[in-house]
């Protein structure tokens, strides 16, 4: 029960109500498209992901843990508490850079919105057309918590967009499955808000195992806990978002407008926005590897042709990935590696020995990465200006202001199809793969999520 002595901004009050009814208003089918591809890719990410090292240590600690058996951990046959598979899964989804994104707000929705839908879906015997409607919410809360807190000065206050997001993306998804009325939706809102984390240091990881967790584990299992601790009668503060230092008093660096949480809200749907990467990399070199592989697919070049190769690419990206220490986000290693093998797999984009290749390094040596501030904007489109000297005198020149991917040039349904087999094919073979994408591209017709448990279960 709301207690009389707290006030409840009108922006609190119209995001409630609508967290608490969402799930009966209907998808417009070019959304409801749009979720299952990527949900489609989130699959994908978290059943590849689970044979990766952070997923290989989340499987040691939840199966440790043990748990009532409620929802399934992917590609496992293990089954554990909700909260359990969510941070497993979460883990998983983000464990190789090819799980999807959303640029405006430098969040990843699907690796913590979609383990802690499933999580709650398994656990209640849900459908599909519930499931993939929560997800759809779990975005846009996502989404305009980081529009509220501005997502570039929040990373240079030392916060990370994503952590905080996808917590608050994962708690609303969660909480409208557990048919929370709108007053435990506020209070699900101030224990996501409790147990908001995650800090840029996540990037000096080279073993990506502290990124996973930050960005994808740790968000799925706090929202999904959130909600559940509500579920259990848990009371709080009834609206975290404003009253004495509340939430963005405490979080956000500069003056923000706290209505941009509601604004467009059920109109504007921002999975739309979101992108999907074509490449296994971090986000911001999904441009520069589509303006090479652009070039080297029309002239032919060899690494060996090539005496320097600029990539000018928006300049608050990258800081993102310029010289990391993990291959999967450093811009120059992976142009690197693209110009000896003439593209880059899944495999190559995480092998670690061939940073410390002498022919990668050579060929590295060659790469420069220019930060462009006219090419910054606010979209985060996957832009890249490359030029490119070669030895015989000549200079190519490539670019795109909207790299495939991007929600301005999307990938398809079979695009993504073939993206997702190539993923999870070597883990569960290729029948039990297709039977898998053939169940989740007809995600609205399936009565119990849980029946999905036996396709991706290894």
């Amino acid at each position: 029960m709301t207690s009389p002595a707290q006030n409840i901004s009108p922006m609190m009050l119209e995001l409630s109500e609508y967290l608490a009814s969402a799930l009966k208003r209907p998808l417009p089918p070019e959304v409801n498209d749009r979720a299952k591809i990527h949900v489609v890719d989130t699959f994908a990410a978290m059943i590849s992901g689970s044979r990766l090292l952070p997923g290989k240590r989340a499987i040691q600690y939840v199966k440790a843990l043990g748990g009532k058996p409620e929802a399934g951990v992917m590609g496992t046959r293990i089954v554990t508490s909700a909260t359990h598979a969510a941070l497993a899964n979460g883990m998983f989804g983000h464990a190789d850079e090819t799980d999807d994104t959303h640029p405006p707000t430098l969040t990843h929705p699907g690796t913590s919105v979609v383990p802690a839908a499933l999580a709650i879906g398994e656990r209640n015997r849900l459908s599909g057309a519930v499931l993939l409607r929560a997800i759809v919410l779990g975005y846009d809360i996502c989404a305009r918590m980081l529009l509220t807190l501005k997502p570039m000065p929040f990373l240079r206050s030392g916060h990370h967009a994503g952590a905080t997001g996808q917590l608050f993306g994962a708690a609303a998804a969660a909480g409208a499955l557990l048919r929370h009325n709108a007053a435990r939706m506020r209070h699900t809102l101030t224990y996501a808000a409790e147990q908001t984390a995650g800090l840029y240091i996540m990037f000096r990881d080279p073993e990506h195992v502290e990124k996973a967790y930050a960005m994808g584990g740790m968000p799925a299992h706090n929202g999904t806990a959130a909600a559940l601790m509500v579920a259990h009668g848990w009371t709080g503060v009834d609206d975290p978002f404003s009253g004495e230092r509340d939430f963005f008093f405490t979080f956000a660096p500069e003056e923000i407008d706290r209505d941009d949480m509601i604004r467009g809200l059920g109109q504007k749907y921002e999975i739309l926005r979101g992108g999907i990467k074509r490449w296994p990399t971090g986000g911001p070199i999904q441009g520069p590897m589509h303006v090479l592989r652009e070039l080297i697919e029309k002239h032919g070049i060899k690494s060996a042709d090539v005496e320097k190769l600029i990539a000018r690419v928006p300049d608050k990206e990258l800081e993102i990935v310029n010289n990391r220490d993990m291959p999967d986000i450093c811009l120059q290693h992976l142009l690197a590696v693209m110009l000896i093998d003439g593209t880059v797999t899944f495999k190559s984009a995480h092998d670690f020995r061939r940073m410390h290749d002498p022919a990668v390094r050579r060929v590295r040596s060659k790469v420069e990465a220019v930060g462009d501030p006219a090419l910054t904007d606010f979209e985060r489109r996957w832009r890249c200006v490359m030029e490119i000297r070669l030895k015989d005198g000549r200079v190519l020149h490539g670019q795109t202001m909207a790299a495939k991917g991007s929600y301005e040039n999307p990938l398809t349904r079979a695009e993504e199809e073939k993206k997702a087999l190539d993923l999870i094919a070597p883990i569960l073979g290729k029948q039990r793969s297709r039977s898998l994408l053939a169940a989740l591209w007809n995600l609205n017709e399936i009565n119990d999520v849980r029946s999905l448990r036996r396709l991706y279960a290894r």
